[in-house]
């Protein structure tokens, strides 16, 4: 009797949350000047075309990947904010790798030395952000965010110094890789099966790793109490950095669909800021792995779709974030209400 009041109670709670998201969009929404049936249709349209699908679909691909990541550090009590500069590691080791093999051997194996490169070049920075916090006692938050920083700016000074387009330097990144090396897509769209299906290969093996091996139980033993974990003999160091170099291995990956996908070169925003987004979604599902994909494809589908706002109603895109934003910060709330009561 009493497991059901609390399932009724966690119900309406959810319920409850949705109510006063939707109450409160639709405030920021009259408050730009527009109806919020205007702005779901404008959405709407945004998303409805075959390209613009397929745009959704190669956005979602590397949000997925870098969600998935999320979860390993999540479940270690970490947040790891240095996914953003994960996913340019791991977009500048699969360009690295393609300047090297695009011309010396076959496109496939180019192509899969440049997912390679990209997973370890990840992991590496992943793991190095783990160092920082185990070894050098760095908040992950600070030590994630300073290496975004160096990241970002190696990419820089890449794309205008090294490995500039010939004769010019631009922000419009590197020269283009040979087509032979681009990862099929669907038709003439952005959407690349390959991507989509390492993007749902990463969704399954982390709701595997977490919940059904004994990894995952000493990950979530380590992020309940860090110091009761040691002492009862969990290698809990050895388990957050682990944590951290399986989430920069994913976000590696993510950066290299990015390259191989996407734009087929290194672009001074390569990360497209996914990084920040799939943290959102993180924060928004919590311990439920398998609301990962419905939620990255709606952030994503609402991503896309914002693009038509300005097109439609004289909108900021931006508004999509603030939807985004609102529904992260309203389940919060509840979880934090429900932990109180």
């Amino acid at each position: 009797m009493e497991n059901n009041q609390l399932k009724i109670k966690d119900y309406s709670l959810r319920f409850g949350t949705l109510i006063l998201t939707f109450l409160f969009i639709t405030l920021i929404i009259f408050l730009a000047g527009a109806s919020p049936k205007e702005v779901f249709v404008a959405l709407w349209q945004g998303i409805s075309s075959a390209d613009q699908f397929a745009r959704v679909l190669s956005t979602l691909a590397p949000l997925l990947l870098c969600a998935c990541g999320l979860v390993f550090t999540f479940m270690a009590g970490l947040y790891n904010l240095g996914i953003e500069g994960q996913i340019i590691m791991g977009a500048i080791a699969t360009t690295f790798a393609l300047r090297i093999f695009q011309d010396i051997i076959p496109s496939y194996l180019a192509i899969l030395l440049g997912i390679i490169f990209g997973i370890a070049g990840g992991a590496l920075w992943g793991l190095f952000a783990g160092v920082l916090n185990v070894y050098g006692k760095v908040n992950e938050i600070f030590a994630g965010l300073g290496l975004n920083f160096v990241a970002q700016g190696l990419t820089l000074y890449l794309v205008f110094g090294p490995w500039k387009r010939p004769g010019v330097a631009s922000m419009s990144g590197t020269e283009q890789f040979k087509e032979t090396v681009w990862l099929p897509t669907i038709g003439n769209t952005e959407a690349s099966p390959i991507a989509l299906i390492l993007a749902v290969l990463g969704l399954v093996v982390t709701a595997i790793v977490i919940r059904g091996t004994y990894f995952g139980l000493q990950l979530r033993a380590v992020g309940q109490n860090l110091r009761a974990s040691y002492v009862l003999g969990i290698p809990a160091y050895s388990r957050i950095l682990g944590a951290f170099a399986i989430c920069g291995a994913l976000g590696g990956i993510a950066g290299s669909l990015q390259v191989l996908a996407v734009f087929h070169r290194l672009i001074p925003n390569i990360s497209s800021n996914l990084g920040f987004l799939a943290l959102l979604i993180g924060m928004l599902v919590g311990n439920g792995i398998l609301w990962i994909l419905p939620v990255a494809f709606f952030f994503s589908a609402l991503n896309v779709g914002s693009l038509q706002l300005p097109l439609s109603l004289q909108l900021e895109s931006s508004l999509a974030g603030v939807i985004q934003g609102s529904l992260v910060l309203f389940v919060l709330l509840a979880r934090a209400f429900n932990n109180i009561k």
